[in-house]
């Protein structure tokens, strides 16, 4: 069976959610679809994470990461309070425990300051007046950082959006993608049952089959000095990941039964209740691609080189035991080095009242390695076939020792966290679900360190979306929908493709 909608998007954690929920709101008659290949919202990265609202006092100015980190997280705040989700404005500490440390603490003070976030400088006794455990040098406070849930906000937008008409089905895995001028095919399998809009046990309306007036977003819709716009044609395959054969692809577009828009409704009706076959076809005039993890594998299936590769960082943590909980108050972050994209191992204490310890950054043996018992050989050996990952490997063969050695080590683990926390003692940790940090590294090695969103015809590409992604959602969301509806204006305005 073959459905048709405006704009299709892959990935149901909280950029695709985000998405789709600004592409309702700026275009209340589009007709939006999101595919998920789990059974549910925000599984991965949005699910796994810190829960930290980033105040964007890391990111360069002019970046992408500080722009929306610095729209993102006075929205994410106001979002939690409209919609009785759970957070607090906490405030960090951002503690040097080493002389060295100093000058990079004195220019993420200066930073803060190019941004307008109130930042505080602190010295040891000051530490002790927030943080009295904690050990360092020097410090500074910012006071616009919070946390939240990230999983019950992405729950909250998939609501919103589908109240708002759009479509989220859940248990459908991409298989193939097909091309033709003004449209986008995309083949599902299921690993389980189909539920079109099927969200925390309700069922979202359907849109009524308006569709044409789309218009463009008015927020956010200006592209960035550097940004890549456009990506080539494919020319790159990478060992061990299989593409979609054209011939394949296109058969997309003929072999399934065509459902007419006007028939949209009831054909999402009967699917709620049906389980997805290798035969479901979902047909869009723009196709969003939010697959985190398995964003560059989705490009490539929609043949365009995304001129990246997903290289996987397993991010692991521990929780304090609950007797040993009032170790922390808050938030304290470690200096972070500027030759990577990671924070550092860092306290925090959650929503919940738990303290997190971590995460860390070791390769993980698959994209959803969230064990070192969890292999995957195709992931693997795409990974190990990658010139961009023995770059890395050669360049930081030293920290990346380090860390698997305090991965595999609980007291070489413990001992580096008392740098921060002198007290900590190596049986206060507790085992926690890790995560799986989505990097993009370039063919030269280098990880890739803002957001990254490109462009080709009919799709566009999120190919690097990791922390502060869960804070900048929101504004994030509104960019994508940006491009996304000036393409669909485009294709209406070109007579675009009937949808009856």
């Amino acid at each position: 069976m073959a459905y048709d909608c405006d704009v299709l998007v892959i990935g149901a954690g909280i950029v695709g959610l985000s998405t789709a929920y600004a592409i309702t709101r700026a275009a209340p008659g589009a007709r939006v679809v999101v595919l998920e290949k789990e059974p549910g919202p925000a599984r991965h990265q949005t699910g796994r994470n810190s829960g930290v609202i980033h105040s964007g006092i890391y990111y360069p100015p002019g970046s992408l990461k500080a722009r929306f980190a610095l729209q993102g997280s006075a929205e994410m705040v106001k979002f939690c309070l409209d919609h009785a989700i759970p957070h607090e404005v906490t405030g960090k500490l951002i503690v040097a425990t080493d002389r060295a440390e100093l000058p990079r603490l004195h220019s993420l003070i200066q930073r803060g300051r190019e941004h307008g976030i109130p930042v505080r400088e602190l010295g040891p006794a000051q530490i002790a007046q927030y943080e009295p455990e904690v050990s360092g040098l020097a410090a500074i406070h910012v006071g616009t950082t919070g946390i939240t849930d990230f999983g019950a906000v992405a729950r909250c937008l998939a609501t919103l959006a589908t109240e708002a008409g759009a479509h989220i089905v859940y248990g459908s895995e991409v298989t193939a993608i097909g091309r033709r001028a003004g449209r986008v095919a995309v083949r599902v399998s299921s690993g389980g049952g189909m539920g079109a809009g099927r969200i925390a046990g309700g069922v979202a309306r359907t849109p009524v089959d308006t569709g044409r007036g789309a218009g463009r977003a008015s927020a956010d819709t200006g592209r960035v000095a550097g940004e890549v716009s456009r990506a080539p044609a494919d020319t790159e395959r990478v060992p061990g990941e299989a593409g979609c054969a054209p011939t394949d692809a296109e058969r997309a577009f003929g072999d399934a039964p065509h459902t007419p828009a006007d028939a949209l409704r009831a054909s999402f009706d009967r699917a709620s209740s049906a389980p997805a076959s290798s035969d479901t076809v979902f047909r869009a005039r723009v196709l969003i691609n939010c697959a985190g993890l398995h964003c560059d594998r989705i490009a490539r299936l929609a043949g365009d080189a995304p001129g990246m590769r997903i290289v996987p960082f397993r991010g692991e943590y521990h929780t304090l035991a609950p007797a040993r909980a009032s170790l922390v108050r808050g938030l304290v972050y470690p200096v972070p080095d500027p030759a990577f994209p990671f924070l550092g191992v860092h306290l925090t204490r959650g929503i919940d009242g738990s303290v997190h310890i971590g995460p860390n950054a070791v390769p993980a043996l698959a994209r959803e390695g969230y064990d070192w018992r969890t292999v995957r050989p195709a992931d693997l050996a795409g990974t190990l076939a990658y010139p961009g990952s023995w770059h890395i490997a050669r360049r930081h063969w030293r920290y990346g020792a380090g860390e698997l050695h305090r991965s595999l080590s609980r007291r070489a683990f413990t001992e580096a966290v008392r740098r921060l926390l002198p007290a900590i003692r190596e049986e206060d940790l507790r085992p926690s679900p890790a995560g799986v940090r989505a990097q993009a590294v370039l063919p030269d090695g280098t990880l890739a360190d803002d957001f990254l969103i490109t462009e080709t015809p009919s799709i566009v590409h999120v190919l690097n979306a990791p922390s502060p992604a869960a804070t900048a959602s929101l504004p994030i969301g509104r960019e994508i929908a940006g491009r996304a509806l000036g393409m669909l204006e485009g294709r209406l305005a070109e007579g675009g493709v009937a949808s009856g």
